[in-house]
């Protein structure tokens, strides 16, 4: 008989197994006035993980999730793991025909959602006779607990491999239909210890689960606290005081934000903000989206002696790089260096590394890459080398001292006679401009030009459109040919799930 050799397969299920153990009593997750202990959250995770074997569901088939952020998150995720099964997280904002259409692609054999969900899922549910496990209600399936109550709380230990899958999370689909991105359980439980390591989010600590769990970075935060022993308090649905009162509440020590958040703290006035105890929070760390550099002076400014870090990365590649608190004002517009384990090559077109101070394409090689597209290999050669670095379409730099800065997504440079415009450049200008919230800038058709370079702006109250003035603005820091010929005054811009801008959906007012 073959010996096995190399110990066990990461899992996303072990940490939680770990300090069932160690810590029984420990808590794990808290909703409000709801909580788990560690010993509650692994029972009910097993529990979970029998009734979905109990449905006829076998190794490697697919469970859709369909849940904003609660205290059942952690222990669905963990569930559908122990039954050896892979999860296929839903947007709650998805239309009926989108869910149809990832339960679809990914041949999904069961669902596990929120009955104030339902209507999402439904056709997809009846089109498929998909059994359902309900959370909150039973019109499309079994009742979640009623389901969790008649199984036994024995852990099924159905081992998987650490290079298969453990979800399967779909992209907001910016150039066609969504793409299926295969992420193994060896790429998050990396990701959950180096973490714990660089933001504080293990034993002892209390973290908040801010961004939304169904999307990558909002599950990779929400659940690596439960994952290395410390406890994760959840916010339903972002609100900026309602953020405050969870900090002052739960006494969070760690949270992760999006720079929209940060810029909806910031329009509550700083009184608001000093009038609270925020004393526990000593880590804040942003994601998804630029933090342009005067919206972080403000981070700094209101968290004093807080360690606040900027990190970058994709569903696909995991966390590509992290600028520390020690180099935030040294370094403004980077987001650091290489992440732990990370390797980075910034290229041309050709494949040839470009020297310091050239912009070319980055791409990354790690632990926390994706497996690739599911059942779309084309897709998956066009952004992977033959040794193993994957791109996600973005123009970066490197100085001197090895700092990198993103110049913009590849699909999003304008070229306007001939000269590329990184329109990041020129939202990081606006965004200094006191009547200006955020903006957008893009390219449009332009008979003379190819393109020409256009702005949509989203101003602060009591503020009013003004073309001259913002072009005066940009005048003093752009050259000339990076000035938008064109202003659009919008009252949000559009995102997606993770807060990045949708610019495929930024259009001139009719």
């Amino acid at each position: 008989m073959a010996i096995q050799t190399g110990g066990a397969p990461l899992s996303i299920v072990s940490g939680i197994r770990e300090f069932a153990a160690a810590t029984p009593a420990a808590t794990a997750v808290i909703d409000g006035e709801r909580t788990l202990t560690y010993a509650e959250l692994d029972q009910r995770a097993s529990r979970l993980a029998n009734a979905l074997t109990d449905l006829g569901l076998g190794r490697g088939d697919r469970v859709a999730v369909l849940l904003g952020n609660r205290l059942e998150y952690p222990e669905v995720a963990a569930g559908i793991a122990k039954a050896g099964l892979v999860m296929v997280p839903l947007n709650p904002r998805l239309t009926s025909a989108e869910a149809r259409y990832i339960v679809e692609h990914s041949s999904t054999g069961a669902v596990v959602l929120d009955e104030a969900l339902s209507d999402i899922v439904r056709e997809a549910c009846e089109a498929h006779a998909l059994p359902a496990l309900v959370l909150d209600g039973s019109t499309l399936g079994k009742e979640y607990e009623a389901a969790l109550a008649a199984q036994p709380a024995t852990d099924p230990f159905r081992e998987t491999g650490e290079h298969e899958p453990f979800c399967i999370a779909y992209t907001s689909g910016t150039t066609g239909k969504p793409k299926g991105v295969l992420i193994s359980h060896r790429s998050r439980v990396l990701t959950f210890y180096m973490s714990a390591l660089e933001w504080g989010l293990g034993s002892g600590r209390v973290s908040a689960a801010v961004a939304p769990m169904y999307h990558g970075a909002g599950f990779a935060f929400g659940y690596a606290p439960v994952f290395t022993g410390g406890t994760v308090t959840m916010l339903r649905k972002w609100d900026p005081a309602g953020f405050l009162d969870l900090v002052e509440r739960d006494r969070v020590q760690s949270a992760f934000l999006v720079p929209t958040m940060a810029m909806g703290l910031r329009a509550l006035g700083d009184d608001a903000i000093a009038a609270r105890d925020l004393d526990s929070l000593d880590t804040l760390y942003f994601n998804a989206a630029a933090l342009p550099w005067e919206l972080k002076q403000w981070v700094m400014a209101t968290f004093p002696g807080r360690g606040v870090h900027e990190l970058y990365g994709s569903t696909e590649s995991g966390i590509i790089t992290n600028l520390r608190p020690a180099h935030m004002r040294a370094k403004p517009g980077s987001v650091g260096h290489a992440w732990y384990l990370t390797e980075i090559r910034i290229v041309d077109e050709d494949g040839n590394e470009v020297p310091p101070g050239t912009p070319g394409e980055l791409f990354s090689r790690s632990p926390y890459l994706m497996n690739g597209y599911l059942d779309n290999d084309e897709a998956t050669a066009e952004c992977t080398t033959e040794d193993g670095f994957v791109t996600c379409g973005d123009i970066a730099v490197r100085d001197e001292d090895g700092f990198i800065s993103i110049v913009d997504r590849k699909k999003d440079l304008i070229i306007s006679g001939g000269t590329n415009v990184y329109p990041r450049e020129i939202e990081e200008v606006l965004a200094g401009h006191e009547g200006v919230v955020e903006s957008a800038v893009v390219g449009e058709p332009d008979d003379t030009w190819g393109e020409t370079v256009v702005a949509h702006v989203v101003l602060r109250p009591g503020h009013d459109l003004d073309p001259a003035a913002l072009e005066e603005h940009c005048r003093a820091q752009l050259a000339g040919y990076k000035v938008p010929r064109r202003w659009y005054a919008t009252p949000a811009l559009p995102r997606n799930a993770g807060g990045k801008v949708l610019k495929r959906e930024l259009a001139p007012p009719t």
